[in-house]
């Protein structure tokens, strides 16, 4: 229920008061003019790309993602240099530079931030967007661990993917269903890196002792031997099967004009099974975002650390904790199901 003090302003409104504010700092000295006029031009953007007439307490953090993401795709036409290729692709026209980008999120992070001490919003959704800002290389999906929750969404999604039905105008030797299922439950399952999954070639994977492993080549020459778990061992089975195009490229990952898959294929791969998850366990996320997502949770399972680096294949120890992130309600369990009192009975002598 929001409370009886809040100000149900719509964008334009809430950007307006803002403005207002802003510019009357210029009159004390606390923002110069020229800065100033910058708060006021972006905000002037979010009212576009949001829409005027929206209610400022009703965006999500989903909403401002989508903000965000659309600010960097505006053509930026300031130089002929800009004009010829940058972060917005390659060719054609390009998006804005990452310091824009970086600047956009920082000037509607304040206008949020004074909405929340205003009574405009009762929740600041800039703490639940999931797109970061960075100076080099611009605005892009934060690359966190999914939940428990959206891990398994996403890992079902991609179990059942090969029994959608085929895409309209599709023939069947253009279907990548279980070739997509497989590339999501490797990510999310063993957390390779993306480089040593398009990498990977069919030789690569090898029985022994009836179980599957993929030979990983990785940084600085070193390979490592991974066990697949038995439900991904049989959908690569599938894949080989029935899946992957009869050529002669020895590739594992194929296009369906049998060409190895490049790295910028794999997260429309990803999106693609997103899109099949019920959307109260749908989260956007990239490939390293899943190879946070399988360190964090093999851990927070008590899996023993030195498993965990040959798994990633780090060379020690210190480096996972770049890929250990924090879980909701993770403390609590962990006392919940502490090992020095399991099987402990009260009272008795």
């Amino acid at each position: 229920m929001r409370p009886a003090e809040l100000n149900r302003l719509t964008v334009a409104e809430a950007a307006d008061r803002y403005v207002e504010l802003v510019r009357a700092k210029t009159v004390t000295g606390a923002l110069s003019p020229s800065t100033a006029e910058v708060y006021a031009r972006d905000v002037a953007t979010l009212v576009e790309l949001a829409g005027p007439r929206a209610v400022l307490d009703d965006l999500t953090g989903e909403d401002v993602d989508a903000i965000l993401l659309a600010f960097a795709r505006k053509p930026d036409g300031r130089s002929a240099g800009a004009r010829r290729g940058g972060p917005g692709g390659s060719g054609g026209v390009a998006g804005q530079s990452p310091s824009s980008q970086a600047r956009f999120r920082r000037s509607i992070s304040a206008l949020f931030k004074h909405a929340v001490l205003a009574g405009w919003v009762q929740v600041n959704p800039m703490t639940a967007s999931t797109v970061t800002a960075k100076e080099r290389g611009g605005l892009r999906p934060h690359r966190r661990a999914l939940t428990r929750e959206q891990a398994q969404g996403l890992i079902g999604a991609a179990r059942t993917l090969p029994e959608a039905p085929a895409a309209e105008g599709k023939r069947r030797d253009q279907r990548t269903e279980l070739r997509d299922g497989l590339i999501v439950l490797l990510l999310a399952t063993m957390g390779p890196r993306v480089s040593e999954l398009v990498r990977a070639n069919v030789e690569d994977f090898f029985t022994n002792d009836g179980v599957r492993y993929w030979r990983i080549f990785g940084k600085g020459g070193r390979t490592r031997d991974v066990p697949l778990p038995d439900d991904v061992a049989l959908v690569l089975q599938a894949y080989l099967e029935r899946g992957r195009p009869a050529v002669e490229d020895k590739a594992l990952l194929l296009s369906w004009r049998g060409r190895r898959l490049a790295r910028g294929d794999v997260q429309a791969v990803i999106d693609r099974v997103q899109a099949r998850v019920d959307p109260d366990r749908r989260r956007s996320v990239t490939p390293h975002g899943l190879r946070h997502t399988t360190a964090t949770h093999l851990l927070a399972d008590a899996v023993d650390m030195d498993a965990v680096r040959r798994v990633l294949g780090h060379s020690d120890l210190s480096t996972l904790g770049r890929y250990r992130d924090e879980l909701p309600g993770e403390l609590e369990v962990a006392m919940r199901s502490h090992p020095l009192l399991r099987g402990e009975r009260r009272g008795g002598g």
